[in-house]
């Protein structure tokens, strides 16, 4: 029964108040609403524990948010828009680092477990694991320990929250406060599949694999935009179908940051014989799954994005009402 306008606003309240208190504490998650994860070295505790949940959790806020701005584009305005949305950018690019340096552990040990007789008793890999932890540490560190910039951010985020309180959102029946930006979003994301399917081929063909992992990255942030905003209006199976798809994409897109971020052949841990066959092999295990994650992605995307954006507009104003009255 809640309006539509006053729940987007209590959503970017709340997501606000997250990132806000994550950044100002310990990020130890012991809040109402939290989640707490398991991990080989993730969760055992200690100050690093913290901050590595106050990164992954912060950013996840800052996504939900730009979500919600690009469905209040045309309500907001365009400058108001870009304003807002520009904050939430450069706070999320200072946390890149820490993210990157992060997901690039947990990217490895996902490949390990696929590929354990072939890769993961190899002496080069798991002295690769310990420089990744080690990474991992010192970028999470340099991140969230500069207080300087974490003051920055905070000051940002806390502005942006004082404004959010004061925008001006008008009661409108259904989803037409959002409709034209929420067509806006999937027509985006449908665009960019397209792309990302041309990219695709071309790489297979002509080598362009650089083309391919901006295409399929690019497309990942559009259907991150469609999950959240299916999220935001109680859609819960476009919700589900967009994140299967963007989970797929993620983890191809790491593979390629894992395999872009290795040591040359000769620097450690991969020195001599062994250690340049070591990489050989564990580069053609990761370009193996990536193949196999973009030809999942691309079917997934086109049974996503298989209607034209009027017509999805007109399935989710009827589900939105559907769900209304429940």
């Amino acid at each position: 029964g809640e309006p539509l306008e006053e729940g987007l606003r209590r959503m970017a309240l709340g997501q606000l108040d997250l990132a806000i208190e994550l950044l100002s504490g310990d990020g130890n998650g012991d809040r109402k609403g939290g989640r707490k994860s398991g991990g080989k070295d993730d969760w055992k505790g200690g100050k690093n524990a913290s901050n590595e949940r106050a990164v992954h959790e912060t950013r996840k806020a800052l996504k939900r948010l730009r979500a919600l701005l690009r469905l209040l584009r045309g309500t907001l305005g365009e400058r108001r828009f870009a304003h807002e949305y520009e904050i939430l950018r450069d706070a999320a690019q200072r946390l890149a680092g820490a993210r990157d340096a992060e997901v690039m552990v947990g990217t490895l040990d996902a490949l390990l477990e696929r590929q354990p007789r072939k890769l993961a008793r190899r002496r080069a890999v798991i002295e690769l694991r310990k420089l990744l932890v080690a990474q991992r540490a010192s970028a999470i560190q340099r991140t969230l320990g500069d207080r300087a910039t974490r003051r920055e951010v905070l000051c940002e985020l806390t502005g942006l929250r004082e404004r959010a309180q004061l925008w001006n959102l008008p009661q409108r029946p259904g989803i037409t406060i959002v409709e034209s930006d929420l067509r806006r979003v999937y027509r985006k994301g449908r665009r960019h599949h397209r792309h990302a399917g041309r990219a695709a081929g071309q790489s297979v063909i002509g080598g362009r694999g650089k083309t391919s992992t901006r295409a399929l990255h690019e497309w990942r942030k559009r259907v991150k935009d469609l999950r959240y905003a299916a999220e935001m209006l109680g859609l819960r199976p476009l919700a589900r179908r967009a994140d299967v798809l963007g989970e797929l994409l993620g983890e191809e897109h790491d593979l390629a940051l894992l395999a872009a971020l290795l040591p040359a052949p000769g620097r450690a841990p991969f020195k001599g014989k062994r250690g340049k066959q070591t990489r050989k092999t564990l580069l053609k295990q990761i370009a193996r799954r990536r193949r196999r994650l973009r030809k999942r992605a691309l079917s997934e995307g086109k049974r996503l994005y298989r209607r034209s954006p009027k017509q999805f507009a007109r399935r989710v104003r009827r589900a939105h009402a559907r769900a209304a009255r429940l």
